[in-house]
């Protein structure tokens, strides 16, 4: 998997641009609408490139990727981690030119949605409400909306150009070749000009249309109602609410209007509608699907047992993990709710949270105990665990404390008193644990072997004393 130095070194240099002008409003913007979302590294990676624009002007000067750390104060990790969120969520384009003996990047800034079609987006407002809740939200929607004015009383007396103005001379108006090369911008540069709003991108690529298609005869809906801006909406649905191509056939087919035509306001009620029915009028958080990138430990193809199943809980949702262990039975609300709160609240990576989920169900009788579970999560958030290999070792190292906390006992005094049941371990955590309990076995085995000796030389000595 693609680690963060094979993509960027600190001897990088780079260049920030500006897709458009931004304005200070963009600021506003992206800290109360997009920062709840991507958090605050991002949004400061975001702003440290714009001040390192001059004013009103559309690019910046080179700069080596250390000169960043050092300003930010962070490592080159979490500078590329920040980054991809950007591009990720719309605000960054990345360019890079790779030569043989420097690597250049142009970093573009794109503006943020306006208001409006942040709250219209059907996506990223939803996934605003469920991260700060319904007070917040309904304090952001007063706080980027005002009254409207009703001009429908009103008579419109505005006067167009050509009553304003006059043109006189029409023949000195004419441009020539000359003239008309003048009025074009000089050989490679462009106007300024506002820029535009950077969208989400790669839905798309996620959702089968070709499927969705050959579902829907052409005599139902005729194939020009797919209009891009109507495909983009259905691909955002599906990996807003994981709705799978055969439910969203129907949801489309509901949707059609009197012209033949997809209503999208009407798609996006239908898809709502059906997830609050599906999941008991939950919204959908918006959390990493697997464990990031550079996160990845499992760099070369896994050879061993143990580095097949890091590869696997790296590259698998913490949802699809749970299915696995339960047969494929899919996973309750509840336990849904107890994942999505660890990784929000311990903000624990979905690998380390696969980890964690085998663990405590291999452990407690394939049961997610909300206290115990918690506990162990809060503790490998102390302990800053970010890799699935982290989390394994910690698990080995920590397993008689995490025993103790399933028992509920606050010391080892009744650490003897055990079930006599055979319990069990995930697999990882066997192979850790065989070497040391091989050296218990051997230490007790050897400690009775002494004491036989003992016994021996004790009956040895009053033999010898009655003789």
């Amino acid at each position: 998997m693609t680690k963060h130095w094979q993509e960027l070194l600190p001897v990088d240099r780079y260049m920030v641009s500006a897709a458009g002008l931004l304005h200070e409003y963009d600021r506003k913007i992206i800290t109360l609408l997009y920062q709840p979302l991507i958090g605050p590294v991002c949004v400061s990676l975001y702003m440290t490139l714009w001040s390192e624009l001059e004013e009103n002007r559309l690019w910046s000067q080179s700069s080596l990727h250390y000169n960043l750390m050092n300003a930010m104060g962070l490592n080159l990790a979490d500078i590329y981690s920040a980054r991809i969120k950007l591009e990720g969520i719309g605000l960054l384009n990345v360019y890079k030119n790779k030569g043989e003996e420097e690597t250049n990047f142009v970093y573009e800034l794109n503006a943020p949605l306006s208001p409006e079609q942040f709250f219209t987006d059907g996506m990223l407002n939803i996934y605003l409400y469920k991260k700060v809740g319904k007070v917040q939200f309904g304090r952001l929607k007063k706080l980027f909306s005002d009254q409207v004015i009703a001009t429908d009383q009103y008579d419109n007396v505005t006067k167009s150009f050509t009553e304003v103005f006059a043109s006189d001379q029409l023949d000195s108006l004419y441009v020539t070749d000359e003239a008309r090369e003048e009025l074009l911008p000089e050989k490679g540069t462009n106007f300024f000009s506002k820029a535009q709003a950077g969208d989400t991108k790669g839905f798309d690529e996620l959702f089968d249309f070709d499927l969705l298609l050959a579902g829907i005869k052409s005599s139902l809906i005729p194939s020009k109602a797919f209009t891009p801006k109507v495909k983009d909406t259905i691909a955002k649905l599906s990996f807003l609410y994981g709705i799978d191509v055969l439910q969203m056939q129907k949801l489309v087919i509901g949707s059609l209007d009197v012209q033949n035509e997809i209503d999208i306001e009407a798609l996006r009620k239908a898809a709502r509608d059906w997830y609050q029915i599906e999941y008991s009028n939950e919204m959908p958080s918006l959390i990493d699907r697997v464990q990031p990138a550079i996160l990845q430990s499992q760099k070369n193809e896994p050879v061993t047992k143990e580095e097949q199943l890091i590869r696997h809980l790296e590259t698998v949702s913490p949802r699809e993990r749970l299915m696995q262990l339960s047969g494929g039975a899919e996973p309750s609300n509840s336990d849904l709710q107890i994942i999505e709160g660890i990784m929000m609240n311990q903000n624990l990576n979905p690998g380390v949270v696969n980890v964690l989920i085998e663990y405590v169900m291999l452990k407690t009788d394939m049961k997610l105990t909300k206290s115990y579970i918690e506990k162990i999560a809060s503790h490998w958030a102390r302990k800053k665990v970010e890799t699935v290999k982290q989390a394994m070792d910690l698990a080995k190292r920590e397993e008689n404390q995490y025993q103790l906390w399933a028992q509920g006992k606050k010391d080892g005094r009744n650490i003897q008193k055990r079930a006599t049941r055979s319990e069990i371990v995930p697999e990882w955590l066997k192979e850790e644990n065989a070497p040391a309990m091989a050296d218990r076995k051997q230490n007790k085995a050897d400690k009775e072997t002494e004491e036989r000796k003992r016994q021996l030389e004790e009956r040895l000595k009053k033999l010898k004393s009655r003789g």
